[in-house]
This record gives C-alpha cells, structure tokens and sequence, in this order.
C-alpha cells in the first residue's frame, strides 16, 4: 500500500501539471472503488480550476473553486499524466481531462482507492480524527510523551494510529523503531521519554529521506511520474526476516503485532 512519502511523491509529481489548469470533464469507467464514485462528479468538477493540491495523511486533495476532489491510493493505485487521447487500458478507471489536452489518469487493479467530493468549507468525516502530520511541529516529543502516558498498546501499532499520528505506515514504524532503538513489542507507556524523543526525530528522519528517495516500491507503486521509489535499497530491518541485522550481524526476528508482520534485531533494540 503506499505510505505517506509514496503519497507525497505523488503530490509533488502532478501538482505542477494540474496547478493552475482548468478541467474540462471527469470520465469514470468504473466507479466500484471502495466508495462509489459520485454519480454528479462530472458535473461538480468540469469547468473547475485546480488551485492547488494538498496531502492530508495519506489523502490527496486535488483542490478546485467550489470544492476539493479526496483521493485516496488504496492498496495498489496510481495517478499519473498522460495524453487525454491515450487509450485507456484495464484498471485505468478514471480520467481528470484537462484543458491543455492532458489528462490525470488513476489506476486501481484492487479498487481499494476513492475519489469522494468534498464541498468548500466542509469537512469530510475521513479526516475529521486525523492525529498530526509527522514533519509537522505538531509531532513533537512532548507530545508523543503525553499521547504514550500509560498506554499499554505495543509501541509499533501505537504509532501506526492515525489518531496518534498520520502516516506512519508499517514499513516507516519498523525502520524509525530500529534507528531509535526500540523493541516494536515494548508498551508504548513503559518507553523511557528520552526514547520517545529519540523515536520522534527518526519518524521524522526515516520519512524525509524516503521522500527524497521517491518512495519505496514493493509491488505496485509509482510515482506520478511514472517512476519506482528507492527507498527500498535502505532498508534495515523491514522485509529481512532471518537475515543478519547490518548493525551488529545478529538474526532480525520477525513477529506480528497488531495483525501486522513486525522484523526487528533482539540485539540493537530493547
């Protein structure tokens, strides 16, 4: 599933295309996403300029004049420019026309994705319990200190709750757990404070380096340019179950926590 720097990686790839521009209609050739597509999208978003194009979590926000288009990846999706006269092919669901002759196509082999409408200065219950962005100044350690305070939830799904924070996938926990040094079994409540400030400024590391590296592409994602992520070629811990650790050379350990597959080193982690 792509995680908050493949998203940002996305962003960054379309808003320069769409900034600006005006759309000319919306084609849907499949709307069984995991929410139904609106029925009126083409109507509430043809003619609309696109001012801008935001991320909240691991949402997009493709923002237009009367409202903002919501898009979420799913499991397996993509969004990228082509010509508008490009055949589409199987997956390729639906088609943001543009009037310069392009068109913001999305591509979803699982469906798991959506494209809701939101209308201006509403708030779409999706995000309404959002916890802060991670490279934000809202993510601080005081912060994590107080959220963790007697928490017995394990310390790894803790920071996975997008209540906590936002956009800390599986893959960033894992590697933001093994730089600062801590067992993902741990109680969130029972990691020292100087640990969870430790853990906030790698949460904060691991997921700017990614985006600086595109992403990490495992299966099914790319950028909207097209391109793989290539963050996967740093990756300590996450997806080397029984390899040594490049640490210290001892097994890493995998379990799962939270129904979720968890590889960690028993030596650099406490």
């Amino acid at each position: 599933m792509p995680e908050l720097p493949e998203v940002e990686t996305t962003r960054r790839g379309i808003e320069p295309h769409l900034q600006g521009q005006r759309v000319e209609r919306v084609l849907v050739r499949n709307a069984s996403l995991r929410w139904p597509v609106p029925d009126d999208l083409d109507a509430r978003l043809s003619g609309q300029r696109i001012r801008q194009v935001e991320r909240r979590a691991k949402y997009l926000l493709i923002r237009a004049e009367s409202g903002t288009l919501l898009c979420h990846l799913g499991m397996s999706g993509s969004l990228r420019l082509v010509d508008a006269a490009t055949p589409a092919e199987k997956h390729e669901h639906i088609d943001l026309v543009l009037a310069n002759g392009q068109a913001l196509r999305y591509t979803d082999p699982r469906r798991f994705g959506c494209m809701l409408w939101v209308v201006e200065g509403e708030q779409h219950p999706l995000l309404a319990t959002l916890g802060p962005e991670p490279l934000s100044n809202d993510f601080s350690a005081p912060y994590l200190q107080a959220k963790a305070k007697g928490r017995k939830a394990a310390i790894k799904p803790f920071i996975m709750d997008n209540a906590v924070v936002v956009g800390v996938g599986n893959i960033y926990a894992s590697e933001a757990l093994f730089s600062a040094g801590i067992d993902p079994r741990k109680a969130a409540g029972q990691v020292s404070a100087a640990k969870l400030a430790l853990l906030v400024d790698e949460i904060k590391t691991v997921l700017a380096r990614a985006i600086e590296q595109g992403g990490t592409t495992l299966k099914d994602f790319v950028g909207g340019d097209g391109k793989p992520g290539y963050f996967q070629q740093e990756l300590m811990v996450y997806g080397r179950a029984g390899l040594p650790c490049h640490t210290c050379g001892h097994e890493l350990r995998e379990v799962k926590l939270g129904q979720r597959s968890s590889v960690f080193c028993g030596a650099c982690q406490r």
